[in-house]
């Protein structure tokens, strides 16, 4: 309006008539154009798929991104959290047996290539699972498999090769010691079941992050069985079970990214089935999850500066638990990386304890 009063006001009062054809005119391309800007701004305010944040592996050959997306390598977090329970049982069992340097220092650098390469092929497995089911997921539909960058066929080829990686890590377990590396292959491909049958859980159950933790946590295991040559089981099964309570707090806050989109989608998690109880149950999970990893400690005779690292996991995930946002989708992603800190915290204590027994 404000620009056709000024039209009007700088044409001449003597040619009304030529003044009305050009206000009217003016007007009707201003309504125009107004009247389509609500449209593009609506677009605006609801489009919430941006697409995939950049990252470098953009940078890399165009055929070879589709693979490397496929494997989350751009997001450590996840192979952090694969490896962290493998670092304490392996640093635990070379505590209790007093080995050299070079032992967990060579297993945890197979562990950390093992983690590197079995959390790139549970994320194949599980996309090639969940390929319809990330259409419907605004944070989910970019991923290669759902935005058609890849078929099924390629996939399953490019997994068979990361599983052979896979095996080719675990054959390197004990591989000096005959007896023992059936055992440890046994144990190590066992996993593999639980990583298949996860992408399913959350058709079927409220509780796909307890078989997440089941097999994310089978390190605890398996970190033992490489260093002694078998699991001491009553060490490790609380060990375990502490890292599994410890997956359902990181996990369920992660689920909480995605809660509206899977409702509308059919997708079950424990988001969904906790609720608005989500910060007590997580607390309670937290608590269940250190004081088992505490008693693991306790039948492993561990010293002062593990407890260390259990009072500083303790405060970082009681840090986690109050300050993140249920409903705001950064604000999870923020708690769900956070969480991982207490792993770090609870490996640094093992470590500050083999570390001042083999250099008294």
């Amino acid at each position: 309006m404000l620009a056709c009063y000024t039209v009007r006001s700088n044409i001449s009062l003597s040619s009304s008539r030529r003044t009305t054809t050009i206000y009217n005119a003016l007007c009707v391309r201003k309504t125009f154009a107004v009247s389509h800007v609500p449209s593009v701004l609506s677009s605006r305010k609801f489009s919430t798929s941006p697409g995939p944040q950049k990252s470098w592996v953009d940078r890399l050959p165009q055929k070879v991104q589709p693979y490397v997306h496929l494997t989350r390598i751009d997001k450590p977090i996840g192979t952090l959290l694969l490896f962290y329970p493998c670092a304490w049982s392996i640093t635990m069992a070379s505590y209790a047996l007093q080995t050299p340097y070079t032992v967990p220092l060579t297993y945890m650098s197979l562990f950390g290539l093992g983690a590197l390469v079995m959390r790139g092929a549970g994320c194949t497995i599980n996309d090639m699972w969940d390929k319809n089911l990330d259409k419907a997921v605004d944070r989910t539909r970019d991923r290669p498999l759902a935005r058609g960058d890849i078929t099924q066929n390629q996939a399953l080829v490019f997994l068979g090769g990361q599983l052979a990686a896979g095996l080719g890590v675990l054959m390197q377990i004990n591989w000096y010691r005959q007896p023992h590396i059936f055992y440890s292959i046994f144990l190590g491909a066992s996993s593999l079941s639980l990583v298949t049958i996860y992408p399913l859980m959350k058709r079927i159950t409220h509780w796909p992050q307890a078989v997440l933790g089941l097999a994310f946590n089978w390190g605890a295991l398996l970190g033992w069985s490489a260093v002694a040559g078998s699991a001491d089981w009553s060490v490790c099964l609380p060990l375990y079970a502490g890292g599994v309570c410890w997956t359902l707090v990181y996990d369920s806050i992660y689920a909480h990214q995605d809660k509206n989109d899977d409702v509308h989608a059919g997708i079950r998690s424990t988001a969904l089935l906790f609720g608005p109880q989500t910060r007590p149950i997580l607390t309670g999970l937290a608590v269940s999850s250190l004081s088992l990893i505490s008693y693991a400690g306790y039948l492993n005779s561990q010293r002062e500066a593990f407890y260390i690292g259990i009072g500083l996991a303790s405060l970082q995930l009681a840090r986690v638990i109050y300050r993140t946002n249920f409903d705001d989708r950064s604000s999870c992603w923020n708690g769900f990386v956070g969480s991982g800190w207490a792993g770090f915290w609870i490996w640094m204590g093992a470590l500050g304890d083999y570390g001042m027994l083999m250099s008294s």
